[in-house]
Order: C-alpha cells, then sequence, then structure tokens
C-alpha cells in the first residue's frame, strides 16, 4: 500500500524483463522486415508526438495562466488607481479564492492523484512501481486543468513540476498500445503493449514536460537522467533529445505568433526567460568568497525547508483523511492566508520615487513590469507591490534584471523571503497540482539579492547575478540536482559565462544539504510509502544473502499441470509469478523450467487449451485458439481477473500444459549470494521476479522468489530488528 493523492492504494511491481517464452519467440520469427520496420518507426514517431502534445499543453498552459492572473490583477489594479481599495481587496481575495476552491474540488473528487508536483510518482513509476491512476487520462485532465487555476489563484506554486507529470501522462495514453473499448485495435499500435517500451515512451514525457516549463530543451533531457529514471540507455538519450528538440521548434513557432498580438497578455517572453546575457561576468576573489558564502546559506536553508515541507505535509495528511471536504477548507484557508499576505504587506512599505531616466516607464499601470504603483501617488512606486503584484513569472523577471541596485531596499527583499518561504511550505501538500521549482527560485532569488544588497560593499557583481545564484543556491539545497539545474539556469538566461559560478554554488549547497537530510522528492517517495529501489543498497544488506529473506511456502506449478490445481491456486493467492518444475518422466530429477506469470496463466485458462492426459501442446497450438497480442500487458492495468474465468467441472479436471508461456530463462540468483548484489542486479534489470536456486544438488531446485517486497529496509527490519538502525 502506498499514499496515491491523499488515499491508501495498493501497489504493483511493473515488469522490464523480456518474457523470452515460446509464444514470444513464434511471434519475432513470424515478423517480417516490414513489420520489424514499422516497430522501430513507432517508436520514434510516438517520441516525437509526445514533444508535439507536451509543447502544445505547455503553451496553452502559458497563455491561459497569463490571462486569467493578468485579468484578475488588472481588474485590482484598476480599483486602485481610482482609490477602491476595500474593493480591490474583495475582488483579489474572492478570484484567488474561487480559482482556489475550484482547483480544490477537481483534485479531491475526481482525481486526487493530480494533488501536488507528481514528480515522486513519476520516478516510482520508472523505478519499476505501478501505482494506482497516477498516469490516467483523468489525472491527465485534471492536472492541466488544476495546476492553471492553482498559478492564477495566486499560490506560491509553480506549474513545472505539474508538467512533468503531464508529459508523463501524455506519454503512457499514447503508449497504451490501443484500446478495445474504443475500437483502436491497430496492430501498430499494439506493439507498445509491453512495461519495457511503455517506460521508454514515459522517459520522454517527464524530459519534454521540463523542456515545455522552462523552454530548457538540452535540461530537459539532463533532468530525466539525473532525476526521475533508474535506468538509462544511449538509444533512448537520442529518442528523449529528439522529444525535447520537437518541444523547443513548437515553442519557438507559437512564441513567434503570440508576439504579434494575438495571444492576450502573453507573449513577451521567448525561449529566453530571463536574458542576462548583455552583462560582464567578471568576478574577483572575493566574489568568490561571496558565492561560496550563498552556496553554504542556501544548503542550510533547502535542508531546513525539506524538514518543514516533511512536517507540514505530516500534519495535512491528518486533516485530508478526514474527507473531500477537508481538502477543499484547507485549500482555500491556504489561498486566504496567502492573498492576505500579497494583497496587505505592501501597505506595509513606503512609496519610492520613480528614477528621473525611468520617467516613461515608472509606474507600471495596465502591464507587467518592475515598478508597480499599487496605492503610491502618480511619479512613485512600491517596491513590494513590484514583486507580490505580479505572476511568478514577472516576478523572478523583476529579481534577475541588472541595473536595478536601487529598487528593492533592504526590508522589502528580507518582506519578501521570509513570506515565500514560508507560504511555499505553506502551499506544498493543499489538493491543488502545484510544483515547487518556481518557490524555491523566488525565495532563492530574493535571498541572493538580499546577501548581494548587504554585500555591495564589498563585491563586484550585479545584484541579478546574485538572485540568479541565490536560486540556485536553493535548488541545489532543496532538489540536490546539480547537472540538470545547471543546464537548465543557462538555458534560461542565455549567459554561458555563469558556468563556473552555477556550478560552484550547486556543489556547496547541495554538499552542505546532503549532511542533514534527503532532496525534497527522495522524501516525497518515502513519505507516501512507495517500495522505491535506491542505487545505494542499505549497509546491512551486505551481511545478509538472498537465502535469508524469501519467504515460504514457495507455490510452484509442474509443466503440465492440472487445470483445477492452477485455477485454485490463483484464486488463493496474490502471486504474480510462478516458478515451473520440470518433474519425471520429462526429467530425470526435478529441475526449474522457467517462470510463468499470473496474466499469462489466465489468457491461457481463457482460450481453454486443455487435454485429457498430461500432453504437451506447441506454440503452434496455442496460435491457433490465441493470437500473441492477446497475451501482451492490457493498458492502465485492465487485464483478466480469475474472477472471470467460467470453467465447467469437467474442464477444471483436465491439464493444461505450461511449457509454451513460460519464461525459460529467468534471472536467477544463489541463495548465498549477498542482498546488496542482489538488490543492484534487481535494479539494473528491471525485474519484478528473481528465483532464487540453492547452491548445493539434491535439494528443490528452486528456493524462492525475491520481489521488490523483500529489499525493502522494513520488511528486513522486521525479519532481523537490529540489521537496520531506525
Amino acid at each position: 500500500m502506498a499514499i496515491v493523492g491523499v488515499n491508501n492504494c495498493p501497489i504493483e511491481s511493473l515488469d522490464y524483463e523480456v518474457v523470452e517464452n515460446e509464444v514470444y519467440n513464434q511471434d519475432w520469427r513470424s515478423r517480417g522486415k516490414l513489420q520489424i520496420f514499422q516497430y522501430q518507426v513507432l517508436k520514434w514517431a510516438l517520441a516525437l508526438f509526445v514533444g508535439l502534445v507536451v509543447a502544445l499543453i505547455g503553451f496553452f498552459s502559458n497563455i491561459t495562466v497569463e490571462n486569467i492572473a493578468g485579468f484578475k490583477l488588472l481588474l485590482t489594479s484598476n480599483l486602485m488607481l481610482q482609490s477602491r481599495y476595500m474593493a480591490a481587496f474583495v475582488v483579489y481575495i474572492g478570484c484567488s479564492t474561487a480559482l482556489a476552491a475550484a482547483a480544490a474540488a477537481l483534485c479531491a473528487y475526481i482525481a486526487p492523484a493530480a494533488a501536488g508536483s507528481g514528480i515522486p510518482e513519476v520516478k516510482a513509476y520508472l523505478n519499476g512501481i505501478d501505482a494506482h491512476s497516477i498516469l490516467a487520462p483523468g489525472t491527465l485532465l485534471v492536472k492541466i486543468v488544476g495546476s492553471i487555476l492553482g498559478v492564477s489563484a495566486g499560490f506560491v506554486v509553480g506549474k513545472e513540476g505539474p508538467m512533468v507529470h503531464i508529459g508523463a501522462c501524455v506519454a503512457s495514453l499514447l503508449g497504451q498500445g490501443g484500446s478495445r473499448k474504443y475500437g483502436l485495435t491497430w496492430n501498430w499500435i499494439r506493439y507498445f503493449k509491453n512495461d519495457l517500451d511503455r517506460r521508454d515512451l514515459i522517459t520522454c514525457g517527464p524530459a519534454a514536460g521540463v523542456a515545455a516549463a522552462f523552454r530548457a530543451p538540452v535540461g530537459g533531457v539532463l533532468f530525466a537522467l539525473e532525476e526521475v529514471t533508474s535506468w538509462w540507455r544511449s538509444a533512448l538519450l537520442w529518442r528523449t533529445f529528439s522529444t525535447t528538440a520537437v518541444v523547443a521548434m513548437v515553442l519557438r513557432a507559437l512564441i513567434n505568433y503570440c508576439r504579434s498580438g494575438h495571444c492576450g497578455l502573453f507573449g513577451k517572453g521567448g525561449l529566453i526567460m530571463f536574458d542576462l546575457s548583455s552583462r560582464q561576468a567578471t568576478y574577483t576573489a572575493t566574489d568568490l568568497a561571496t558565492v561560496m558564502l550563498i552556496g553554504i546559506l542556501g544548503g542550510l536553508l533547502g535542508a531546513l525547508f525539506n524538514f518543514l515541507v516533511d512536517g507540514i505535509l505530516r500534519v495535512y495528511s491528518l486533516l485530508n483523511e478526514k474527507g473531500e471536504r477537508y481538502k477543499i477548507i484547507l485549500t482555500v484557508t491556504i489561498s486566504v492566508i496567502t492573498s492576505c499576505c500579497t494583497f496587505g504587506l505592501p501597505w506595509l512599505t513606503t512609496c519610492t520615487p520613480c528614477p528621473p531616466e525611468l520617467a516613461g516607464k515608472c509606474p507600471t499601470i495596465g502591464r507587467s513590469g518592475n515598478f508597480k504603483n499599487f496605492q503610491c501617488p502618480p511619479g512613485h512606486y512600491n517596491a513590494l507591490a513590484s514583486l507580490f503584484f505580479n505572476t511568478n513569472d514577472d516576478a523572478i523577471r523583476n529579481l534577475f534584471s541588472a541595473g536595478t541596485h536601487g529598487e528593492f531596499g533592504v526590508s522589502t527583499l528580507l518582506t519578501f523571503f521570509t513570506t515565500v518561504y514560508t507560504l511555499g511550505i505553506l502551499t506544498y501538500g493543499v489538493a491543488v497540482p502545484s510544483g515547487l521549482f518556481i518557490p524555491v527560485i523566488l525565495a532563492g532569488a530574493s535571498f541572493g539579492r538580499l546577501i548581494g544588497t548587504l554585500l555591495g560593499s564589498i563585491s563586484g557583481l550585479d545584484l541579478g547575478l546574485f538572485a540568479l545564484l541565490g536560486a540556485a543556491s536553493f535548488l541545489g539545497g532543496t532538489m540536490r540536482m546539480t547537472v540538470s539545474v545547471c543546464v537548465i539556469l543557462l538555458e534560461l538566461t542565455n549567459d554561458l559565462h555563469l558556468l563556473p559560478l552555477i556550478m560552484l554554488v550547486l556543489l556547496i549547497a547541495k554538499t552542505v544539504a546532503d549532511c542533514f537530510n534527503k532532496g525534497v522528492y527522495e522524501q516525497m517517495v518515502r513519505m507516501k510509502g512507495f517500495p522505491f529501489l535506491e542505487v545505494h543498497a542499505e549497509p546491512c544488506m551486505r551481511s545478509l544473502v538472498a537465502g535469508d529473506v524469501v519467504s515460504g511456502p514457495l507455490v510452484t506449478f509442474s509443466s503440465v499441470e492440472r487445470v483445477g490445481t492452477v485455477v485454485e491456486t490463483l484464486r488463493h493467492t496474490g502471486h504474480n509469478g510462478f516458478p515451473v518444475i520440470e518433474e519425471a518422466p520429462s526429467a530425470p530429477a526435478p529441475e526449474l523450467c522457467g517462470l510463468v506469470l499470473r496474466s499469462h496463466l489466465l489468457v491461457l485458462l481463457q482460450g481453454r487449451i486443455f487435454t485429457r492426459g498430461r500432453a504437451k501442446t506447441s506454440a503452434g497450438e496455442v496460435f491457433r485458439t490465441l493470437a500473441p497480442f492477446d497475451f501482451a500487458k492490457a493498458g492502465s492495468g485492465k487485464g483478466l481477473k480469475v474472477e472471470d474465468l467460467d470453467l465447467t467441472p469437467e474442464e477444471m479436471d483436465m491439464y493444461v500444459d505450461l511449457h509454451p508461456i513460460t519464461n525459460r530463462s529467468p534471472y536467477t540468483v544463489v541463495e548465498n549470494m549477498s542482498l546488496a548484489k542482489a538488490a543492484g542486479l534487481f535494479r539494473v534489470l528491471g525485474l519484478r521476479h528473481m528465483c532464487v536456486v540453492p547452491k548445493t544438488q539434491g535439494r528443490s531446485p528452486v528456493v524462492g522468489i525475491l520481489t521488490r517486497h523483500d529489499f525493502m529496509p522494513r520488511y528486513i527490519r522486521g525479519l532481523y530488528p537490529n540489521s537496520i538502525p531506525r
């Protein structure tokens, strides 16, 4: 069981192993060169189509958020210009609350799995965990709409994390291999009815999501490689790169179209979201010391952020368990708090006269920009409102802006940093699709600019550069990513000269934060209860062997088994794999014939390929009744169940030959192999079952089966209480 959304759901494992049985071999032998060519073309076509669809969704989300949030801010600003302050507050908090309540209702009643960023769920899936509804069509729809509503409501959240989940959902939907319900049974698309090909395609989804969210195609590939995948190969690198290239080209074309004014309030930006390339990135030894300080403080604050997020999520889980109504109430409460902070705090700051050289641009009225008028008289601006009364992207752009040394004072930056840092912690965990990238970048940018303002007398770096380095330090301190974050920031800002400084601050922040806790997404995976297989096994596993954790009694089948025995075993056990034992007279002594899957057994039983005696049947006889694709995995987990079988008593007394569907070459380990080594093999190969065989002859040919459950620290601690420290 694991937490999906807020509900506890049963968890199954995915099986990335190729089942090489007679049916599989016969199917591949029957395929001609044209069919093999179709299969290869389909892989690339679907990967490119994922990029196209995700780019369109990302562009649509940006347009919608900019226009909804822009309309809300414009309406409020117009009332402020008329000195109707109370009416402006009512309109502002009313719009925000309505948008937040709508997003929460969608997540609470339609798709609970759509809440949060979705990155932990995608990490779990690519690790081999099949959680209920995390990639379902309903989850995709609610993720898109809920993300738009949540960001437009003014929450301190981003749509970048949800875009990763959206990309994975799109790839999963395209890789379902067709649908009998809707008549989509074309042989071409049915090639993807297996976990292995679906995993490859779903890996392209998160890369496309990051590329669409940050307009960083190379960063998207590296994000998929560094953060979400547990398995990688060179062919996958090419495919994800092609997917993100499509995203970049589509976004470029659509952004150029919007610059002509066809997209409402959207269209001012390009692929480079925060262009810093005009600055001179020269720095001294003193500047390097300042950068190191930012890295250390960013690591400490990032680790504290993760600790507080972990605590607040545990509190929210107690409230959310009470039902959908409480989820909506919690979301609306956080929305009201956020609106009161963003509308009320600018009143505490004094108005600042506009710089004479910006007479035409200050204050900004009716558009996005650095200098918001708010309640100030003509010719003045409110510095705090310039950060709070903008979309999150515009606030980041203001913090990153160059040549604005006097725009934001120490008190303004300190207030904004404290508020965003606190609201980011309080908001993550409510029932809306919410990402952590933007809150972390906002907090880090304001923190970096604050440090630059305080140390301006000893450092020659621009305050915008300090904001960028602060954002990098916070990203390294919370998410513990280095290479992908570095490239994403470079693609965001278009300044390659900052590469050494960004690398330095990321490495320092990650190193410092790792001394205290894990990255935020690793914490989320653990908190949700996903049986995630880590790269490094627990130290105690080196002192245990595979035979120490296998449990019994072991359930096996004979190579030719009585139908009633198979059916009763399937009804009374939840196992998904069974060892098949070859016995006399087919073998001089009992030997391991292979492994048979529950899903294949159900298909074979439904096909009623039975004999009255213990006789073998060939793959050709199976194909006369069943097609190879009948054994393929059904989409969205909708496969056959044992309750669907309707066998007569006469059929129950007959026999079924398991040879055609038995995997003759399952992965096996000797019982004295260290558990750590077995865990490494299990994770790298993407297995669901691993057979444990005896090291001596004269015993049963198989000792037991290792599954994902057997490598979990909680299970090992239950067997050996003193093996793993709590």
